[in-house]
């Protein structure tokens, strides 16, 4: 094994899994006590950004240490700069005390091959792992730690940092991963072996689905926090296409553009009904969904995992149950209805609502409550836009802050 593991003195008992079963709606539990220092704000330079699990909040990386901001209303709650150099990677856990954290290159402390598990109530690294390459990403749920390096994803139990799985992936450099995070569903996304393959993991029912989901390599994936949809994008960065999780089918596919893209992010409404793509376009397109929306049928969703007969239907069953009538259509070309005839092209399904952003940065955007969408760029940018949810179109800007003023980025 490629890893060692070195947990401190065990878990906080802040850290058990029964207490966190409801985060926090309004507040970031404990690093809310502290009042940011707001001085030297512009000596930071950001070095990463990425969404907690129910994109609420995001946890900034910069070259200083590491930030936390509320997204509604917007604001910094807490900062930790520290003398060693900052962090490559921060990943929260929800809204509680726990981040996980891989330091940047200039880092004296903690080097890019190392995870440090980090308890903010206590001011105190809880645990680490240390690999022999450096880690492309981690991923965080209530009972799971999970590394990804270029070629391997390492799944570990939360409580006492013990391995579970080993799965071996195609190179993957951008370390693309992602979770479910509803108790009652264990599943994660990761690439497979072959190009534009994803490999899906139902740990709670010992399922494996290998799905074709591109001919190119994949650039971008998402779950629901069920887990059973998954949303994918590849290299050419056309096509994004959703997929049920349980046995492969294909649920639907929208068109971003006819020009390859690089696919910076992939959000889907926590009601199922709304996908929001970002892109070095510089644009965030918003489609309608066709899928089930996770609030139209609980049971469907509590019953399903428990289901043998859900395990093993077939692929119409699934599609009966997982397509349900959209409350509001993608565009389409006039000449769709000589689909079969025409190239595809003239039968996609173009973006329902787009926003636009002025300066072509690294961006990721995510949803707001009440038909909005929450933008964080890589210049240092927050942006809140509402959109349309009957008529679409260009989409309405709310809210403008500039957290952090990026050294390498015009000011």
């Amino acid at each position: 094994m490629s890893s060692t593991v070195s947990p401190f003195g065990g878990f906080p008992p802040s850290l058990g899994i029964d207490n966190h079963n409801s985060p926090i709606a309004g507040d970031i539990g404990p690093f809310s006590n502290s009042e940011p220092d707001v001085s030297n704000n512009d000596e930071a330079e950001l070095l990463y950004a990425s969404w907690n699990q129910d994109y609420g909040c995001f946890a900034a990386g910069t070259s200083r240490g590491f930030r936390i901001y509320n997204c509604d209303p917007f604001k910094e709650t807490f900062r930790r700069d520290m003398k060693n150099g900052g962090f490559r990677i921060v990943e929260m856990l929800f809204r509680c005390n726990i981040l996980a954290l891989v330091g940047g290159k200039e880092n004296t402390q903690y080097p890019p091959n190392k995870v440090i598990i980090w308890d903010d109530h206590q001011s105190r690294c809880i645990g680490e792992f240390t690999f022999r390459s450096e880690v492309r990403a981690v991923k965080l749920r209530r009972d799971r730690v999970v590394v990804v390096l270029e070629h391997k994803v390492y799944v570990y139990n939360f409580m006492d940092l013990k391995l579970l799985h080993q799965i071996e992936t195609l190179a993957n450099p951008k370390g693309l991963c992602c979770l479910s995070h509803h108790l009652n569903t264990s599943v994660l996304a990761c690439p497979g072996i072959r190009r534009g393959q994803v490999r899906i993991e139902h740990f709670g029912l010992h399922i494996t689905k290998l799905i074709h989901a591109h001919d190119a390599q994949i650039a971008c994936m998402t779950l629901t926090m069920d887990g059973l949809l998954l949303a994918t994008a590849s290299t050419k960065g056309t096509l994004i296409r959703i997929f049920n999780t349980m046995d492969g089918t294909r649920l639907q596919e929208v068109r971003r553009g006819v020009d390859r893209a690089d696919i910076y992010s992939i959000a889907l409404s926590p009601n199922v009904q709304w996908l929001a793509v970002s892109s070095d376009k510089g644009t965030v397109h918003i489609f309608s969904l066709r899928v089930r929306g996770a609030g139209e049928d609980t049971s469907f969703q509590s019953s399903a995992m428990k289901s043998p007969a859900f395990v093993h239907q077939n692929s119409s069953s699934s599609l009966e149950a997982l397509i349900s009538p959209s409350t509001g259509a993608n565009p389409g070309s006039s000449l769709s209805f000589m689909k079969g005839v025409l190239p595809k092209y003239f039968s996609s399904e173009w973006s329902f609502a787009q926003f636009h952003i002025s300066e072509c940065t690294h961006f990721s955007a995510a949803f707001g409550s009440q038909n909005t969408l929450v933008i964080v760029s890589m210049d240092g940018s927050f942006y809140r836009c509402s959109f349309d949810p009957v008529n679409g179109g260009e989409m309405i800007q709310q809210e403008y802050v500039r957290f952090l003023k990026n050294e390498n980025k015009p000011r």
